[in-house]
């Protein structure tokens, strides 16, 4: 009895098992592999100091799968091997250079010269300037350089957390310590009798003031005012202080007798 021969079935030439070429693509891919972990953990360090980096390398990773699943034709393992061994050196190297290249240098102010509490403000004292559109600090600079501009030494703008109600302090011409409490509030929002209380527990005992002054881009209320007479502190509503920046009033300081220092 005679068993029927049984075809085989042809191999095709791009199906041949090949023991080279077998051995070619697992060599390739451990390099690739060693390349991969020496690129990730220099890139662990890169991307903590540039994050921007990691973004770049993901979208670069993404357009090369994209544009791999477009191709068609299929490539050889030798070839993908390669690919991406170049594709490892060219991230390691840009990690590298990211690692090499210094941060830039912070940007620094220069120094003014003169005391460090003395009064640098750039503000110019402008004839009828817009106290109202200043900023609390910008307004407490101008109303020091409106100090100095009378003559005034040692001018300091002290206002802050813990100033204990006083903004600037100076010397006046006849040598009088003068502390001056700046309020920059609106037409709507007036100065009252709590406020001129809490700086008259501290102008005269805390810091020591022949001439104690409150400045306000607004008003004051008929009780705060009552207050500073019986305690001496002079006030300067908004349009006094527009009379006194135009040089058509006399310095607050003015108003106060002067009496000889101790």
């Amino acid at each position: 009895m005679t068993m029927p021969e049984r075809r085989t079935r042809a191999l095709r030439p791009g199906r041949r098992f090949d023991l080279r070429s077998t051995a070619m693509f697992f060599g390739l891919l451990a390099a690739a592999l060693v390349t991969g972990g020496l690129a990730v953990r220099a890139l662990a360090g890169a991307v903590q100091r540039r994050p921007v980096w990691a973004v770049v390398l993901l979208c670069l990773v993404l357009a090369v799968a994209v544009a791999r699943g477009r191709r068609r034709r299929r490539l050889s393992a030798a070839r993908i091997a390669r690919q991406a061994g170049r594709a490892l050196a060219r991230g390691t190297s840009t990690a590298l250079d990211a690692l090499d290249t210094p941060p830039p240098a912070p940007l620094t102010v220069p120094a003014q010269a003169g005391p460090p509490d003395e009064v640098t403000s750039p503000l110019p004292v402008a004839q009828g300037i817009d106290h109202e559109a200043l900023t609390p600090d910008e307004f407490e600079a101008a109303t020091a350089e409106l100090c100095a501009r009378e003559g005034c030494t040692r001018v300091e703008v002290v206002g802050g957390a813990g100033d204990l109600g006083a903004d600037v302090t100076a010397l006046t011409p006849d040598g009088r310590r003068l502390v001056v409490q700046c309020k920059r509030y609106g037409e709507d929002n007036k100065v009252g009798s709590q406020d001129l209380q809490r700086f008259g527990g501290t102008c005269f005992t805390v810091h020591e003031a022949d001439v104690a002054v409150v400045v306000t881009t607004g008003e004051f209320t008929v009780p705060a005012l009552e207050y500073a007479e019986r305690c001496g502190i002079v006030c300067v509503d908004g349009e006094g202080l527009l009379a006194w920046s135009q040089g058509r009033a006399a310095a607050p300081w003015a108003a106060v007798a002067s009496e000889e220092p101790a």
